[in-house]
């Protein structure tokens, strides 16, 4: 396979504009500086951009961008997985009938989740490259399968679908704050203290910032950003994941383990939403069965809105992240210019019909369809 450096082979001889138009990153570089334009002339007076404002939407948005980059490079290896939602409350679910129910030691609990997620992940992959069944359809099993075992174990157990007090549970581990600390507190104490950012005048938080630290969810999110994008444009294994998604079959035949790679991703996939459920239980000190609704689907939508085809062999993690940033901004966004919160799904709907089309007019500059 050809270096990450060197010009794809598919791509035939065009004019700087049209080069310029098929970089996977530009969908999202535009819908973000539309965004931020709108919300800085309609929202900025609302406290949006305010040091807790500009929070509030970092989290929305690093929520999103963890389960994004799985998802990206899943797609670009021509696959789906629609289970992810279900995989968020499957795992917070787990994290508290380990850690709370059966009393076993958060770190413990945490890691069998993880493995046990992965696995799920892993199971997906091999169904579908060994029965060629679409990812679509076995992965949609997949959704059914980890919710009903998210309502049904916990309602067995504990005859509720909520179970707290893993906050409680989760003091004085070693694993927990890698998921649901803050970090840089002395920082945002000292910016408080020198005027740069709020702080509070009222009660037994007087003198303390209005925001007291960077939540490990943004970290994990930077963190999976970075891996996602180094391994995907810097390594082999990267030109393996664009191969198996442009044209398994070719792909095959140069010597790429396309099932391997394919499963591989499944499993990344998992581990990304189990970060994402770990970080959530952390921060709310509970578990609910109905976590994670709709986030398959969301996270698909900041992927094509970052400029990933749908057929597979195309994408780009920066521009993943950057169709999240798009999400975290607008849902926060709307609150904050006052606009009814339901017309954040009118918007989803609007950008992926708007990205889907932008998508596969890229598509047929890179394959010189008409």
């Amino acid at each position: 396979m050809s270096d990450a450096t060197q010009t794809d082979e598919r791509i035939k001889d065009i004019s700087r504009l049209r080069k310029t138009l098929i970089r996977p990153e530009l969908g999202g570089i535009v819908g973000t500086i539309a965004v931020f334009t709108f919300f800085l002339l309609f929202a900025f007076d609302s406290g949006m951009f305010n040091a807790q404002g500009v929070m509030n939407w970092t989290v929305v948005s690093a929520q999103f961008v963890i389960i994004a980059v799985g998802a990206c490079l899943l797609m670009i290896s021509g696959e789906f997985d629609l289970s992810v939602g279900s995989m968020i409350g499957f795992a917070g679910m787990m994290i508290a009938i380990f850690g709370v129910t059966l009393d076993w030691p958060m770190w413990s609990a945490i890691l069998i989740t993880f493995a046990i997620c992965i696995a799920f992940g892993a199971l997906n992959g091999y169904i579908v490259v060994r029965t060629g069944l679409p990812s679509f359809i076995v992965t949609l099993a997949t959704l059914f399968i980890l919710r009903g075992f998210t309502i049904f174990i916990p309602q067995t157990l504990e005859r509720k679908t909520i179970i707290g007090g893993i906050r409680e549970a989760a003091e004085g581990d070693w694993l927990a704050p890698v998921f649901g600390s803050k970090i840089f507190g002395g920082l945002f104490q000292w910016l408080g203290d020198m005027g740069v950012i709020g702080t509070f005048t009222r009660g037994n938080r007087t003198g303390e910032p209005v925001v007291d630290g960077i939540p490990m969810l943004i970290i994990w999110a930077l963190l999976l950003v970075a891996f996602g994008h180094i391994l995907l444009t810097r390594t082999r294994f990267g030109n393996w994941i664009f191969a198996s998604g442009g044209d398994a079959d070719a792909a095959r035949n140069s010597g790429v383990p396309v099932n391997k790679v394919k499963i591989l991703m499944f499993m990344f996939t998992a581990f990304c939403a189990t970060v994402f459920a770990t970080c959530q239980v952390m921060e709310f000190g509970s578990a609910g069965a109905d976590r994670g609704l709709l986030k398959e689907f969301e996270a698909i939508i900041a992927v094509v809105i970052g400029g990933a085809l749908l057929t597979g062999g195309y994408g780009s993690v920066i521009g993943a992240a950057l169709g999240a940033l798009i999400f975290g901004v607008v849902q926060q966004g709307l609150f904050f210019a006052g606009v009814e919160s339901s017309l954040f799904r009118v918007f989803l709907g609007v950008i992926l019909l708007f990205a889907v089309i932008l998508n596969t007019y890229i598509r047929r500059i890179i394959t010189g369809e008409r």
